[in-house]
């Protein structure tokens, strides 16, 4: 009885034992992925790069006369327009010198005027041979030398109405003004030697502003190539559209134009400057800013994107996987480029008509046959033109 017992103990584990190894034996099934056909869209890739902003114009306001500030007439910080009163220069001296040339300049006139009359009554004279050749010349000469001294006062009035006029500095330029470095009622020097000249003030103008880049040699070379093949632009021969977004600025608001592309290769540090013109309406942007600036890296053409998840790397290669139409995954080595609206370009290696794998990647494996659970639609993630 105990025999039978074991046998029957025995029989019992080799049928667990077969079925566990069915079990092992049975084929996995196919695992369940997403897949999107690459989407096709015409675009213009865009290279990035760090600019600093800079004033178009920027002016020290010094005094052309000397004398006491005698008064301040705008606010430190304040927006300014040409024209507006600065400052003002105590005039009451140069007031005085002009009153004084006006005199002198009346006084020349009048001496004319004797001189004129006393040359035309010699000539009436020397008809009727009542007064001598060299009075005549005399008198001529007298006429010649008031009319020389009258130019001479003129001139020198002219002088002391502008050195008056000096007396109130005004703004050459629309812009924003800086801080007071003279306050009221110091003596401040003046005259046409800037070495020497009081600096009161700067002045800059912020709208447009200008952004300066340096774009290195490669960029550079690759730019001058499209423009050789006519597939882009170039700055070289006309302004180029620019963007630019400030350090707390989400995309790239702010839309411009390179205007100036230097003439030279800074051989040390192996860029090249170029500047780019914005408006500034708001006066939002101010001279030192950093900022990020993009401007057009390719002509325009036909891409295909895919999400950049769906992008694997094989030794720093990447590839895709595509599903064929038996369902069966291939690895497909690709070129890829910038991002584009959140998705990636892609240069080489599929079609549009190529299913993508974009889910379930780390469950295939090339050559296996996948169950295709969802085709779904490659559209765009970020409203952002292709970057770096």
């Amino acid at each position: 009885m105990q025999r039978l017992l074991a046998f029957s103990l025995v029989l019992a584990t080799l049928s667990s034992c077969e079925r566990a190894q069915q079990k092992t034996n049975a084929t996995p099934p196919p695992p369940p992925v997403t897949v999107a056909k690459p989407l096709s869209t015409e675009l213009v890739e865009w290279d990035e790069f760090i600019g600093r902003l800079d004033a178009p114009e920027s002016v020290e306001i010094r005094a052309r006369v000397s004398g006491y500030l005698e008064k301040i007439h705008f606010r430190e910080g304040s927006d300014v327009k040409a024209g507006d009163l600065l400052f003002t220069i105590d005039p009451r001296p140069y007031q005085a010198v002009v009153d004084r040339a006006q005199a002198d300049a009346e006084r020349a006139e009048v001496r004319v005027e004797l001189s004129k009359m006393e040359a035309k009554r010699a000539k009436g004279l020397i008809e009727s041979k009542a007064i001598a050749i060299e009075e005549i010349e005399q008198r001529n000469q007298a006429l010649a030398d008031a009319e020389a001294g009258l130019r001479s006062a003129r001139a020198t009035l002219e002088e002391a109405r502008l050195n008056l006029e000096f007396t109130q500095l005004k703004s050459p330029i629309t812009g924003r003004i800086g801080d007071v470095l003279i306050t009221q009622g110091n003596l401040i020097n003046g005259g046409s030697n800037n070495s020497n000249a009081t600096v009161l003030t700067t002045v800059v103008s912020v709208d447009p502003i200008h952004c300066y880049l340096d774009v290195d040699e490669q960029s550079a070379l690759k730019y001058r190539e499209l423009r050789r093949l006519g597939e882009r632009a170039s700055a070289l021969d006309e302004q180029i559209p620019a963007e630019m977004a400030l350090a707390s600025e989400q995309g790239y608001p702010h839309k411009g134009v390179i205007d100036f592309v230097d003439n030279r290769l800074d051989p040390g540090t192996g860029v090249i400057r170029s500047r780019a013109l914005f408006p500034n309406p708001g006066g939002l942007m101010a001279p030192g800013f950093f900022a990020r600036v993009r401007i057009p890296g390719s002509g325009k053409y036909t891409a295909l994107l895919v999400h950049d998840n769906a992008v694997g790397s094989d030794q720093g290669e990447p590839f895709l996987f595509v599903v064929g139409a038996d369902d069966v995954v291939k690895q497909v080595p690709v070129t890829i480029g910038p991002m584009h609206e959140g998705l990636r370009i892609v240069k080489t290696g599929v079609t549009k008509e190529d299913r993508i794998v974009v889910n379930g990647m780390a469950l295939v494996r090339p050559g296996m046959k996948v169950n295709v659970k969802e085709e779904i639609e490659m559209k765009p993630v970020l409203a952002q033109p292709a970057t770096k």
